[in-house]
């Protein structure tokens, strides 16, 4: 299998799929052991997310925007790293470029995939 073969979509290409759809979220590969998405939040959005059993990892793939994790906040931007431990409360928050955001969740998200 080439490379070529073995790649799904770029996360642009995924983050204009979620444009179209008005989602926030879309889910692009599903392991046992892990699953990938694109999160999408337009500036000013609410996140409303609420912790998840899996742990997870965010890469930002572009935009400006706050993070809390539990009590710490901090300030995100493009090329940061994101880790949260399962059941750990976390949101995004004052996005003030639209965020686009590579996720990870492992073991696999406990949500039904996408048919």
């Amino acid at each position: 299998m080439t490379g070529e073969e073995r790649r799904t979509a770029s996360v642009e290409e995924v983050a204009e799929r979620i444009r179209r759809s008005g989602e926030r979220y879309l889910e692009f590969r599903r392991t046992p052991s892990m699953s990938t998405g694109v999160y999408l939040l337009t500036r000013g959005a609410v996140d409303g997310q609420s912790p998840h059993r899996e742990d997870e990892l965010y890469y930002v793939v572009r935009g400006r925007a706050r993070f809390l994790l539990g009590t710490t906040d901090t300030a995100v931007a493009t090329g940061d790293v994101l880790f949260v431990p399962a059941q750990e409360v976390h949101r995004f928050h004052s996005i003030e470029e639209e965020l686009v955001l590579l996720v990870v969740f492992s073991p696999a998200e406990s949500r039904a995939p996408p048919p």
